[in-house]
């Protein structure tokens, strides 16, 4: 650490209000407020100038050099603290004069505008070293990619283990079974969208993703053949700090993994340096390699460890409801997407106002969760079916002569619709059209040569295949 332990507060001062006082001569006359940030490193610098005018529309406001230099005394008067320079200098003055001033050391990461390359990090860590980086920051400059793991470095990964008998550990009791997690996750999930809120968990296909206000998130990736792989990180943990601060060897967390938890299937934060956990979930149970046991990993995942935990966050949701009611309401929504028996009835026992609810939102994260009863998947409307019929006609160009289009009626079956144009009273047609649209979009063409109770058999039976159904 070069110079004394202390600052100079007087001289810091002095130089906030220079800085200050060059920025307010700058800022158009319109402007009553002002917001600037000075990033910087001893070869590099981003300065960033906005104020709000009468309308309070934000202006951009050029940097003089003359600020960049007292900025970069400021910093070198910064240098004498303890924790070394900052990295960040952030002011704001208000309408009335008031400035606030804050130094930013990278305690949290940085906005991606204000991330200089790593050489200009390094090259500042030269002039002044520090006996500690936020985690993050060591992460950026230090990862070097020891957590990625390509296709072809897991299968090499998968020999080594195998020559070194390296076997991965199994997990008892500390992480629910895959079904019943993906079921919760899809629970809250959908309970977050209810509600209309940004924040919680939320399903895509084949993924469950969260991402905490406390900067600890996780990814669950659900593969063919009942696998998975659930990674992410914690804020700061102590086994990177000790790995990127103290010279330790990286954690492992692929020991005795197979060779699909791979790039694809983990976590961003493996790509970034920062992933604190890998878990994967292979022939009926849960394994991890060198990571931490999951209650060391908790902060990162979504309330899925129990039923009553998914119950009690759902109630979280809704303080203004009776907890009790809504709590009994939540334990039979998550028993039902176990079974993949949620219909929007038991979805309406918790969130049972359109006009406040997102309740089309709820029902499409069960969706794609695979958690609707089988009735509720099918919910193609007649209307629809006729759509999707004419302009299967339309885009084929078939020939509609004497079959007016406007005419198309659909009448249910098992599996979806039949469409036609009905044959004019008074008339007889052989081989006339008729159209089957099966709830997942497929369309066969086929005519009133064959009896619609004999098609619409097969038809069922050939949709119910596609749903995986047995006969």
């Amino acid at each position: 650490m070069q110079g004394p332990e202390t600052d100079d507060p007087a001289e810091q001062t002095r130089l906030v209000r220079e800085i200050a006082a060059a920025i307010s001569a700058a800022v158009p006359p319109e402007c009553r407020s002002w917001q600037a940030t000075f990033a910087l490193t001893v070869g590099a610098d981003i300065v960033e100038i906005t104020c709000l005018d009468g309308d309070a529309r934000p202006v951009s406001v050029p940097p003089t050099e003359a600020m960049t230099v007292l900025a970069r005394q400021h910093r070198a008067v910064s240098a004498r603290v303890a924790g070394g320079p900052w990295w960040r200098l952030i002011l704001w003055s208000s309408a009335d004069g008031e400035l606030d001033v804050d130094y930013d050391r990278g305690d949290e990461p940085f906005p991606d505008a204000h991330l200089f390359a790593p050489e200009a990090y390094r090259d500042d860590l030269a002039a002044y070293p520090r006996e500690r980086l936020p985690i993050w920051l060591a992460a950026y400059l230090e990862h070097a990619d020891r957590q990625t793991r390509s296709p072809q470095r897991a299968a090499a990964a998968v020999r080594g283990d195998l020559d070194a008998g390296v076997r991965p550990t199994p997990m008892t009791n500390e992480l629910p079974d895959l079904p019943v997690m993906w079921a919760r996750w899809a629970m809250l999930s959908a309970a977050f969208v209810a509600v209309r809120s940004e924040r919680g968990p939320r399903v895509l296909p084949s993924l469950g993703w969260f991402e905490s206000s406390r900067r600890a998130g996780s990814t669950l990736y659900v593969l063919p053949g009942g696998r998975a792989v659930l990674s992410g990180g914690v804020w700061n943990p102590p086994a990177l700090d000790a790995v990127y601060n103290g010279g330790a060897e990286m954690p492992n967390s692929y020991a005795g993994a197979p060779d699909w938890v791979a790039d694809p299937v983990l976590n961003p934060r493996a790509a970034a340096g920062l992933l604190s956990f890998c878990y994967w979930w292979d022939s009926g149970r849960w394994y991890r390699g060198e990571s931490p046991s999951a209650e060391h990993s908790g902060a990162a995942i979504p309330g899925v460890w129990t039923a009553d935990t998914v119950a009690d966050i759902v109630a979280s949701v809704l303080p203004d409801r009776a907890s009790d009611r809504v709590r009994a309401a939540a334990a039979a929504l998550e028993s039902a997407a176990q079974v993949g028996a949620v219909t929007r009835e038991l979805v309406g026992e918790i969130f049972d106002d359109p006009e406040r609810f997102d309740i089309d939102g709820a029902m499409y994260q069960f969706s794609i969760a695979g958690s609707l009863d089988t009735e509720t998947r099918r919910r193609m409307s007649g209307p629809e079916a006729i759509a999707r019929v004419r302009a299967y006609i339309t885009e084929r160009r078939l020939d509609v002569t004497g079959y007016p289009l406007a005419q198309l009626r659909a009448d249910r079956i098992s599996a979806g619709w039949m469409v036609y144009v009905p044959v004019p009273r008074g008339e007889i047609a052989i081989g006339r059209a008729i159209f089957y649209i099966a709830e997942d979009g497929v369309i066969e063409h086929s005519s009133s040569s064959t009896p619609p109770v004999t098609y619409a058999a097969g038809f069922e039976q050939r949709y119910r295949r596609r749903q995986g159904e047995r006969d």
